[in-house]
């Protein structure tokens, strides 16, 4: 049997005790790339806006402004006149706000402007404001819809391909160094993927640029998207994929003792590539979130990376596939128990309740996920318990068994992986249920008085409701009375009396509001001995979340 380098020797101590010590290490180096930021962050919505939506004012704002639930990065920002003109507009970020100064000179009628801002995780938010100035237009000007479906299915492809050439290919090159040192088994297959993985990480930047700014494919080549690209936190993501690839491909080409090293710092960039950017990295606490993205990715890219190389061996025989079975059946116990625990880490914080994993897509994607992991680790145990040992012993079809199955773990992390890349294009519960938790809310603007309603939380269920009233030119308003109305077509209208509490506002504690929908306002306000007036809108009430 060849000689054993000094890593997995067991002279010094047990393997197990070793491979211990190194997922320690790439831990600490995860904390001390990513643990030290300090706030929390999310993948980003609205929850406010100044002028509210819908809402009909006298003249033009000083300024619109958009509150979100994080600080975000301004990308694109258009605004549509009510002839139908648009015009790109500035932003300055405040806190977690976007301050839009108003062009001078504009006329009356129905705005609409368009929003695009990259949040921390690096993915793209967009979203549309509509108010008007002194009246509605008849003809409201309309958003240009983007039909994305060739990009996103090239999003997917290129972020399908990256990570089959980080896990598969950086982690091939860290088995070939660490578990099958001086063999080549599978190397051309592992190259292969490394050389691909270095083309598909500039091409998934430059996707990343068309996606932040939902402009089309065919402006893939253009110096904006690059720039808009360098701009998200997927930037840093991509270079370090880019030089974990490099490092790895380097891995190959080098003696055993440079290659060990050279591997092993793929594999931590590996991590660190997936723990810069990304839904669960941008979760809070990062002090946990990180690390914990950190050595998920890279347990999978040390399990993927080794399914390959252990393929061939056990085609090829002989006392190398033998010794290296034997090291990567001692390690993968502790490499799956960190990165499960890890896994199940992220996915309590992403999903928040259970409920949320069949009644959102995200949810509905980590089911699917966690399904074909549940197959990939009963199929693992089973090469771990049943088959190792017969193919050791060299037991008659056990060998042909082992490699069966090794495909069969391949084509299941390939699958997963491709569940993963479909991430991307829908947010996670929690950040579902921070939208969820924002009021509806809408301003109803008379000659004789006005009203700024917020319905809380703004989905179906219970909720209550603020009433603000004032003049029509915006003074106070001192009214005997608020009464609210909200009907739908074919159900009972609901009323409810408001009581003052002594803030300025009118509420009403407890309403049920049965189905999500349009509802019509209707907003009586008493305010004086024979004079009344009621206030109509619409408000739109978004459906039950159901967790």
């Amino acid at each position: 049997m060849g000689a054993r380098h000094p890593f997995l020797s067991r002279s010094n101590g047990s393997y197990g005790a070793r491979l211990l010590v190194l997922i320690c290490g790439l831990l600490v180096s995860a904390v001390a790339l990513f643990g030290a930021t300090a706030a929390a962050h999310a993948h980003a919505s609205l929850l406010r806006s100044t002028p509210v939506e819908g809402s009909v004012v006298q003249a033009g704002p000083a300024e619109v402004r958009l509150g979100f639930s994080e600080t975000v990065t301004p990308l694109v920002i258009e605004l549509r006149a009510p002839d139908g003109s648009a015009a790109r507009l500035m932003a300055r970020v405040a806190g977690a706000d976007l301050a839009i100064d108003w062009p001078a000179s504009k006329t009356e009628g129905t705005y609409l402007l368009s929003w695009r801002v990259v949040s921390s995780d690096g993915h793209p938010v967009s979203g549309v404001l509509t108010f008007s100035i002194g009246s509605p237009s008849a003809t409201p000007p309309m958003a240009p819809e983007l039909n994305d479906g060739a990009l996103r299915l090239a999003i997917w492809s290129a972020k399908l391909v990256l990570y089959l050439s980080l896990f598969f290919g950086v982690g091939g090159a860290f088995a070939l160094a660490w578990l099958a040192p001086g063999k080549h088994y599978g190397v051309g297959p592992v190259g292969a993927l490394l050389a691909v993985g270095l083309a598909a990480a500039p091409v998934s930047f430059g996707l990343q640029g068309l996606d932040a700014l939902g402009a089309p494919l065919n402006l893939f080549g253009s110096a904006m998207a690059w720039q808009t690209a360098a701009a998200t936190s997927y930037g840093f993501t991509a270079a370090l994929a880019f030089m974990a690839l490099a490092l790895a491909l380097l891995a190959l080409a080098s003696d055993a003792g440079l290659s060990r090293w050279l591997s092993l710092t793929g594999l931590v960039g590996v991590g660190a590539a997936l723990a810069a950017s990304g839904h669960a990295s941008a979760a809070g606490p990062q002090w946990l979130t990180r690390p914990m993205v950190f050595v998920h990715g890279a347990g999978i890219a040390y399990w993927a990376g080794a399914l390959l190389p252990l393929a061939f061996a056990w085609r090829a025989g002989g006392e190398g596939a033998e010794a290296s079975l034997r090291r990567f059946s001692t390690a993968i116990p502790y490499v799956v128990a960190a990165l499960v625990a890890a896994g199940l880490v992220l996915a309590i914080i992403q999903v928040e309740t259970p409920l949320a994993l069949w009644h959102t897509w995200y949810g509905r994607l980590l089911s699917l996920k966690l399904g074909l992991a549940v197959l990939l680790l009963v199929l693992a145990g089973f090469n771990r318990w049943r088959l190792t040992k017969p193919v050791l012993a060299e037991q008659a079809g056990a060998t042909r068994w082992l490699v069966r199955s090794i495909v069969v773990e391949t084509l299941l992390m390939v699958a997963i992986l491709g569940v993963i890349a479909g991430f991307r294009f829908t947010p996670p519960p929690r950040v579902l249920a921070i939208e969820a938790a924002e009021p509806a809310a809408i301003h109803i603007h008379t000659a004789e008085a006005m009203a700024d309603l917020a319905i809380s939380p703004g989905h179906a269920g219970k909720v209550s409701a603020s009433i603000m009233v004032m003049t029509g030119d915006f003074g106070p308003l001192d009214a005997r009375g608020v009464t609210l109305r909200l009907s739908q077509p074919g159900s009972d209208e609901i009323e409810a009396k408001a009581h003052k509490p002594g803030d300025g506002t009118w509420r009403i504690d407890s309403l049920d509001l049965p189905a999500a929908g349009t509802w019509s306002v209707a907003i009586d306000v008493d305010i004086s001995e024979g004079q009344a007036v009621t206030l109509g809108g619409e408000v739109a009430i978004r459906p039950a979340t159901g967790w």
